[in-house]
Order: structure tokens, then C-alpha cells, then sequence
């Protein structure tokens, strides 16, 4: 299989292959990992029981799929990553505020896959083989596991699309061996012995709901668009995709999370996930564990350095999507290393998730809003001025940035950092809210009004449409999502 050579530019229209299904296999395959696992594991941490724990992803997840999954509609348009899409809103140039919060996203959540996955590969040989377990087992788990990631990445999207579809169906197989592996333990499982982690029952519950449902969705808002790109409009409609969309972040979110949660309580996993998941695994379940593991790992970081690459390409246009990869790949390895040696899991998770989610509500929120507005139109060249290094176009406002989208998302997010709630930080605006975490809320709300109320009318992201209009394929409305016409 070649190389795939598209970075952040437009993608022809005979290239636009994939569909609905490769849309759910994807986001279904990816996700089916231990990075996505330890989320399940967070609410336990936080002093929760079964069914609170349950609830609280749950909920989160649905919440975050809501107001995410329509993002995959822009790039369905566009043609292109949903980072160069969002600069019809905040100019050629100030999609490079998209740019950053995607890389910030994808590097994190691709420390952390890496770091959990090496984690319970170094247990599980220890027990299988006797690997001496220390700094050394970790350092070479960890880069072997970052070289097999970089080679999906860079071989790109047709590469990881056939490993995610081989995930999709051997994972579910892994975990659902683990649902026995691990079922008498589960019996007799007792909450494990922590107190809430916030003091009492309902601030915990929330911050679970935020930082390990409503998480999993919003590491997707600048994603979304690097699978969709390659979805033609003129074969499928948007109400297909929008659909395809959900399906694929609830099933792909909610199993690997709540399959965390289970092993989590079995396992008596209050303070730590990985040692106690390996220590109480049978000893027919280590060779299981240790594929999903490692394929997991691959899969779901594979894609995250995939995405870590485009934006990393549309900051650096000079630069080419593989050498990208292989730049942010050095550095999200480098992540692993300070996440395993310097810093706790659960800390570093939590500030982690919740500080991105903060300042990437209203990144998401004002792009949603300006797809509304143009109507799903876009001026595809316009977009991508900045790649090509030139001026001009219907996106170029004032030097390429719109100066008040951008402030209304900066504005959001400052919003944001000071009403959030982490072990390493606490913003001022606590104690309006009652010290409940309402950060991305908050966030959302002020970066989206401030850029309705800045910005009223159409925006000018809209290219004229013609005179008269008949309904073409792909123009359907998506049901009490957004209007996609034209």
C-alpha cells in the first residue's frame, strides 16, 4: 500500500471512496483500546460505585456525541481537515487556532494510549515471560510501540481504515473475553476503598461525567473531518454520515469505557489501573491482554499521530505530512516518558481532559455555528490560500484572521480556564458555581454567543448560491442537528 500523499489539501473528488460503514469502522476500531479502557476507570478513581460511575459516562458521552458529530458534516463540504474548514469562520489564517487545539488533543491523547498500553504490556510479559520489570522494560515497550504507531501514521488514511476494520471485529472478540476473564472477580466487587474525590457525591459524579464521558467526544471535534474528507457528498447524504457519525463515537466510546469501569471495580482498581488489571487477570487472559494491548494501542495512537501530522502540515505548510508525523511522533513518545516517570495517572489524565475540553468547547461551538449560517457552502480554493502561501480570497478578512471569532473563542476559552476544577488547578470562577466543575459549559455558551451576537447575519464563510436551487443528493436536513443544504 503507498503512502498517502494528500496533506490538508483538497481532496479530488475521484478520491473520495470511503462511506458511511468505513466511518463507523473507524471511529468503532480506533477506540477500541486501552486508552479509551482507562477512561471507564476514572469515575472508580474518583471514590464512585457501579452504577454512578455508569451514569455518569453515559450521560457524558451522549452530551459530547450531541454537539460533536455534526462537526463531521463541514468536511463532508470541504474536502478537507476540519482545522483548514474552520478558517471560513476565523479566516485562513486563524484556523491555525483550530490547528493547535487539534494538536494539543491528539498529543495528549496519544501519550496517554502509548503510556497505558506499554503499562499493562510491561505487566502482562512480566508474568508470561518474567520481563524484569523498570525503566528500561518501559523505555523499550514504549518505543516499540511508538514505531509500529508511526508506521500507520504515516502510510495514512487507507492504512489505518483496514487496521481499524480488523480492530472493529478482533477487539470486541478480546473484550468480550475479558467480560469472562474477569467475571468472578466482578461478583464480589466492592467500590474500592477511596472517598469522593471532590467531597461529596454530586460534584464527583459531574466531573466524572466531564472528564471521562464527555471527554471522548471532544478529543474528536478537530478528528472528524480527517475520515469524512474522504466521504463524497454527491454518494452520501449528510443525514447518513450525521448518523454514521453517532453511531460510531456512542458504540465506540461506551464499550471500551464501560468494559474500564467493569475491570476497574473487579480488579479493585481505586488508585491504579494497569497493575491491578494485569495482577488480577487469569492466566488464560495474558496472551489476550497482551494483543489488545498492543494492536489497541497501535490503532487508536496510529490514528491520533495521523491527525497530529495534518495539523501539524497546515501550521508548517513547508512541511510534508510524513515528516510531520514523524516530528509530532518524537515528541507525543517524549510525553510518554515524563506521563510514566514524573506524574500519576489519574492527575494527569483529569488536568489533561479537562483543561483541553475547556478551550476546545468554543473553537467547536463557533465553527458549528457558522456552518449553520453558510449553509453548508464553502469556497473550497478560498480555503486553502494559507497551504499554498499566497493571499486573498472570500476567508482573508484582516491578514487572513476574523478578528472577532477569534476573540469570541479566546474570550470562551479564558471563560473556561477559570471556572475549571483539577487536581493542579482550580479557576477563580469556582465559587459562583458552588465549586462544580462547569467549565465546558460555560465555555461553549460565551464563545458561541459572543460570536452570534459579533457576528450577526450569514456569514461570509457563504459562497453566493445560484439564483434558483434543486435539491441534489446529499441535501437532506439532519434532524434537530443543523440545517446542511445547498
Amino acid at each position: 500500500m503507498a503512502i498517502e500523499q494528500r496533506g490538508v489539501d483538497t481532496i479530488p473528488e475521484a478520491e473520495r471512496t470511503s462511506g458511511p460503514r468505513d466511518l463507523v469502522s473507524i471511529l468503532l476500531g480506533s477506540n477500541l483500546c486501552l486508552g479509551v479502557i482507562v477512561f471507564g476507570w476514572l469515575p472508580v478513581s474518583f471514590g464512585l460505585g457501579l452504577w454512578a460511575s455508569v451514569t455518569s459516562v453515559v450521560t457524558g458521552t451522549l452530551v459530547g456525541v450531541a454537539v460533536t458529530a455534526p462537526l463531521a458534516l463541514v468536511s463532508l463540504r470541504t474536502a478537507t481537515n476540519l482545522s483548514t474548514s474552520s478558517g471560513a469562520f476565523f479566516g485562513v489564517r486563524g484556523r491555525l487556532v483550530g490547528s493547535v487545539v487539534g494538536l494539543l488533543l491528539s498529543l495528549g491523547y496519544t501519550a496517554l494510549t502509548l503510556w497505558i498500553g506499554g503499562d499493562v504490556m510491561v505487566g502482562t510479559l512480566e508474568r508470561l515471560v518474567g520481563l524484569p520489570t523498570g525503566g528500561l522494560a518501559h523505555t523499550l515497550v514504549y518505543a516499540l510501540l511508538a514505531a509500529l504507531t508511526v508506521v500507520g501514521a504515516v502510510y495514512g488514511y487507507r492504512l489505518l481504515l483496514k487496521l481499524s476494520q480488523a480492530l472493529a471485529v478482533g477487539m470486541t472478540l478480546l473484550l468480550a473475553l475479558g467480560l469472562v476473564a474477569y467475571a468472578g472477580d466482578f461478583t464480589t466487587a466492592a467500590v474500592p476503598d477511596t472517598p469522593y474525590l471532590l467531597g461529596s457525591f454530586w460534584p464527583t459524579w459531574l466531573l466524572s461525567a466531564v472528564a471521562a464521558g464527555l471527554s471522548g467526544p471532544v478529543a474528536f471535534i478537530t478528528l472528524l473531518g480527517d475520515y469524512t474528507r474522504y466521504v463524497s457528498p454527491a454518494k452520501h447524504s449528510p443525514k447518513k454520515v450525521w448518523r454514521a457519525t453517532c453511531l460510531g463515537l456512542v458504540v465506540g466510546l461506551l464499550i471500551p469505557q464501560l468494559f474500564g469501569t467493569y475491570t476497574a471495580l473487579a480488579a479493585r482498581g481505586g488508585l491504579e489501573y494497569a497493575g491491578p488489571l494485569v495482577a488480577a487477570s487469569p492466566g488464560w487472559y495474558l496472551v489476550p491482554l497482551l494483543l489488545a494491548a498492543t494492536a489497541g494501542s497501535v490503532g487508536n495512537a496510529g490514528l491520533m499521530l495521523y491527525s497530529m501530522g495534518l495539523d501539524l502540515d497546515a501550521i508548517l505548510p513547508k512541511a510534508t505530512r510524513a515528516r510531520a508525523t514523524l516530528v509530532v511522533a518524537a515528541v507525543a513518545t517524549a510525553f510518554v516518558f515524563v506521563g510514566h516517570f514524573a506524574s500519576d495517572a489519574q492527575t494527569a489524565m483529569t488536568s489533561f481532559v479537562l483543561l483541553l475540553t475547556a478551550i476546545g468547547t468554543p473553537w467547536a461551538v463557533i465553527t458549528l455555528i457558522g456552518h449553520v449560517r453558510c449553509r453548508g457552502r464553502y469556497d473550497a480554493e478560498a480555503l486553502q490560500v494559507y497551504n499554498r502561501r499566497s493571499r486573498g480570497g472570500v476567508y482573508w478578512y484582516a491578514a487572513g484572521w476574523h478578528p472577532r471569532a477569534t476573540a469570541s473563542w479566546a474570550i470562551g476559552a479564558a471563560v473556561g480556564l477559570a471556572a475549571v476544577s483539577t487536581p493542579l488547578y482550580e479557576g477563580p470562577l469556582l465559587a459562583l458555581t458552588g465549586g462544580i466543575d462547569c467549565s465546558f459549559v460555560l465555555s461553549g455558551l460565551v464563545g458561541g454567543a459572543l460570536y452570534a451576537v459579533l457576528t450577526p447575519g450569514p456569514a461570509k464563510a457563504s459562497v453566493p448560491a445560484p439564483e434558483t436551487e434543486t435539491e441534489t443528493p446529499g441535501t437532506e436536513t439532519v434532524p434537530g442537528v443543523l440545517a446542511d443544504q445547498g
